[in-house]
């Protein structure tokens, strides 16, 4: 039995039947012989070692077998995580994602999560509808897309390549590469010219939001439920220009941050399948960035796919709150006590890029020393964990098809929870999947093949309007 339990590498079940025949066997040649009673009590030993043992090791064959499984899946199939924000920071000669840098998403830590696709995310925050507005959203935006350029081109040509459509995805993961790809969170940059859509699809974008927090000159913004102070009432006469643009080209159209009535003009106006690249379902977490179960059938009526995000707040609002109260109490505690203040997510992001390094550094440091108090907080105060995102996509499933359900973590924009905290941790999602008694097949999908479904229509939409002229 410690034999057979301590050896990972050889097949479990066939060790059982082995060992269950012996044991049989020798059960059936006393029990043919006569029956003494020391013979019969040998009888009775030899049919309780059977069963214990077969039951000994039947359980662990079971709980190695669903490991196994999960990892066999995780390799089998295309990881493809639709939102991870970018500082340009960590795009240097110097710092770069080829190394294993104080990010959650980098290349180091995608192999060793398993994390095969990565859409790297030009954002930029909204600001005034003007002249000034637009200039210095130009100039970021760039920024973002030269240095994703560099790291496919400059830094780490040999290891991660840029994907412009499905078949990149697939041809480069099969040459064991990682696969990067570009996603544009805001369509504020694009100023109020649509001329300037083609140009970020040279740069590698394949997808877009039209606004983010807050209305942009193409929609209105989820925010608009704060104050019911709405710009467009849905989308802008421009915003419709952008779509047909979009769609000419072959961009997917994100609904991640667009209001209501702005996604149902939207899908409305689209020719292509469209896309949510990170939002989750609002039945279980009524927070404005999630989806009701209306605008769910919206989408599965488009063809599209909701990308669901591994954003706490997203997921379980009462243990988000419950856990960031506890933990920030704690953290702030021990933070005065060693002379550092803790601030605030919108704090830190706004701090130079040398300063948040340096005020990462000392976070960290300051969060290993709390260990101890974390791990028992963590058991009075659970935080939001990989099981509450797959309930989500238990829901989505369920209500929409597993054909039109997706998988994003949002990584360096406020993502990651219990289980997976960055892309070294991505296998916890198969794992809780398989768990869930998902196949092979649907694990897939859910990772990538709808996604790419999606844009691959996209494309097609795009050939036939590009015949039509």
């Amino acid at each position: 039995c410690i034999l057979l339990i301590s050896s990972r590498n050889v097949n479990y079940y066939t060790k059982i039947m082995t060992y269950h025949h012996r044991i049989s066997k020798a059960t059936q040649e006393v029990a043919g012989q006569t029956h003494t009673p020391r013979k019969m009590k040998y009888t009775a030993v030899f049919t309780s070692l059977t069963i214990a043992l077969s039951s000994i090791l039947l359980l662990q064959c079971r709980s190695e077998t669903l490991e196994s499984k999960a990892r066999r899946i995780h390799q089998n199939v295309i990881t493809l995580d639709t939102h991870d924000d970018i500082n340009v920071g960590f795009f240097t000669d110097s710092l770069n994602y080829s190394q294993d840098t104080d990010t959650q998403i980098n290349l180091p830590k995608m192999k060793a999560g398993g994390l095969d696709v990565c859409w790297l995310i030009v954002y930029t925050g909204q600001d005034s509808l003007n002249a000034t507005g637009y200039e210095k959203a130009a100039a970021n935006a760039q920024a973002k897309f030269d240095a994703i350029h560099r790291l496919v081109r400059v830094y780490a040509p040999e290891k991660i390549e840029l994907a412009l459509t499905a078949a990149d995805v697939k041809r480069i993961w099969k040459s064991g590469k990682k696969v990067a790809m570009i996603g544009v969170e805001n369509a504020y940059p694009l100023a109020l010219d649509t001329a300037n859509v083609k140009k970020f699809f040279d740069q590698g974008a394949r997808y877009m939001s039209l606004a983010h927090n807050g209305h942009s000159q193409f929609s209105d913004s989820n925010t608009g439920e704060y104050d019911a102070i709405y710009l467009h009432n849905g989308i802008s006469t421009l915003g419709k220009q952008v779509i047909e643009k979009m769609n000419y080209y072959g961009i997917l159209v994100d609904l991640s941050h667009p209001s209501k009535e702005a996604i149902r003009q939207t899908i409305a106006h689209s020719k292509a399948p469209v896309i949510a690249s990170h939002s989750s379902a609002r039945a279980l977490c009524d927070h404005p960035r999630n989806l009701d179960d209306e605008q769910l059938e919206w989408i599965k009526a488009n063809g599209g796919v909701v990308q669901t995000v591994a954003f706490s707040a997203y997921l379980n609002t009462e243990k988000h709150e419950a856990y960031a109260a506890a933990k920030d109490s704690l953290l702030r505690a021990l933070g005065t006590e060693k002379g550092f203040t803790v601030l605030t997510r919108k704090e830190a992001r706004a701090l130079p890029f040398d300063a948040l390094q340096a005020y990462t550094k000392g976070y960290k440091t300051l969060v290993k020393e709390a260990q101890p108090a974390l791990a028992a907080l963590k058991k009075d105060v659970p935080p939001v964990d990989v099981g509450d995102l797959v309930d989500h996509i238990d829901y989505l499933v369920a209500k929409i098809g597993l054909e039109h359900v997706g998988i994003s973590s949002d990584f360096d924009g406020g993502g990651g929870i219990e289980g997976w905290q960055d892309a070294s941790e991505t296998f916890n999602v198969t794992l809780e999947l398989v768990k869930r008694g998902y196949s092979e097949e649907a694990i897939g999908k859910l990772w990538s093949g709808n996604l790419l479904r999606v844009l691959e229509e996209a494309r097609i939409v795009s050939e036939k309007l590009h015949a039509m002229e």
